[in-house]
C-alpha cells in the first residue's frame, strides 16, 4: 500500500537586507515549534567553498562547475543550527565580510539558482517538525509559490539601515546603509524581493519593535491555520495582503 508522505505546513517570508527577517523567522518558529531555513546561507556556503577551491566567483561556469563538490548540511533547529560544507563547519565563516561581498556573484547564477532550490524543497519536506519557516529572497514567488502562508516582511530604508548598522560593530548608519543598497540592487537583478506578488502578506515593521513583528506574522499564519498557532494578537501592525 501507497502511504503519502506529510508535507509540513511551509511558510514561506521574503524580505530586503535589514528587514529582520531571519530572527523575526526564527523566533516565530521557535514559538510555534516549527523548523526554520535559513535559504541565504546555502548561497553564502556555496561563496565559501567556491573561494576554498580557489574558484573565481565572478566566473559563472567555474561556479557552476564546482556544485558537484559542494556537500551541504544545515540544521532546522530555529533554537540553534550548524551550517556544513562536506566535514567543514562553516557556520561562521559564512559571515566574514570577505563572503559577503561576493556572495551576490554566486547566487545571480542561473544554476546555481536551481540547483539550490530543488535543495530547499527537499530540507523542507524532510524536516521533523508539523510545519517550517522558510526565509530568503525568493521564497514566496519560486521556491514555495503555494504555502498556505506567504510574507513579505518589509520597513523603510531609514528602518533598515538604524537595524543593519546596529548589527554591525563599529559600523555607521551611513556605511550600513551602503552596504545595504549594493545588496539590495544586486540581488534585485536577479528576483524581485521588494513587491508582493499576487497573494502573498505585507507585513510592515517600520513602526513595530522586534516582538510586535513576531505577533503580527504569528497573526498571519494564525488567519490561515488558526489549528497550528497560538493565540498571539498582535499589536500595531501593519498589514496589507495583495489578491489576484
Amino acid at each position: 500500500m501507497n502511504v503519502s508522505p506529510v508535507i509540513p505546513f511551509v511558510v514561506a517570508v521574503d524580505g530586503p537586507a535589514g528587514s529582520g527577517k531571519s530572527s523575526v523567522s526564527k523566533e516565530v518558529a521557535r514559538r510555534l515549534d516549527f523548523g526554520f531555513l535559513d535559504t541565504g546561507a546555502a548561497y553564502r556556503a556555496l561563496a565559501w567553498h567556491a573561494e576554498a577551491s580557489g574558484i573565481d566567483t565572478d566566473d559563472a561556469a567555474s561556479v557552476v562547475s564546482c556544485l558537484d563538490s559542494f556537500d551541504y548540511r544545515i540544521g532546522t533547529d530555529p533554537t540553534g543550527y550548524s551550517v556544513q560544507v562536506g566535514a567543514v563547519d562553516v557556520t561562521e565563516a559564512i559571515r566574514d565580510p570577505q563572503i559577503s561581498a561576493v556572495v551576490s556573484a554566486v547566487a545571480r547564477v542561473p544554476e546555481v539558482r536551481r540547483h539550490l532550490i530543488e535543495l530547499f524543497r527537499s530540507i523542507m519536506a524532510a524536516v521533523d517538525a508539523s510545519g517550517i519557516i522558510v526565509e530568503g529572497r525568493d521564497i514566496t514567488t519560486v521556491v514555495a509559490p503555494d504555502a498556505p502562508v506567504r510574507i513579505l516582511l518589509t520597513a523603510s530604508e531609514a528602518v533598515r539601515m538604524g537595524r543593519r548598522s546596529a548589527e554591525l560593530t563599529g559600523s555607521s548608519v551611513e556605511a550600513a546603509g551602503e552596504q545595504l543598497r549594493k545588496r539590495d540592487a544586486a540581488d534585485s537583478k536577479v528576483v524581485d524581493f521588494m513587491t508582493a506578488a499576487d497573494g502573498v502578506t505585507t507585513v510592515d515593521s517600520t513602526e513595530l519593535d522586534f516582538d510586535q513583528t513576531v505577533e503580527a506574522v504569528i497573526g498571519v499564519i494564525r488567519e490561515a491555520a488558526p489549528f497550528l498557532a497560538p493565540e498571539h494578537v498582535a499589536r500595531g501592525a501593519q498589514i496589507s495582503e495583495e489578491t489576484p
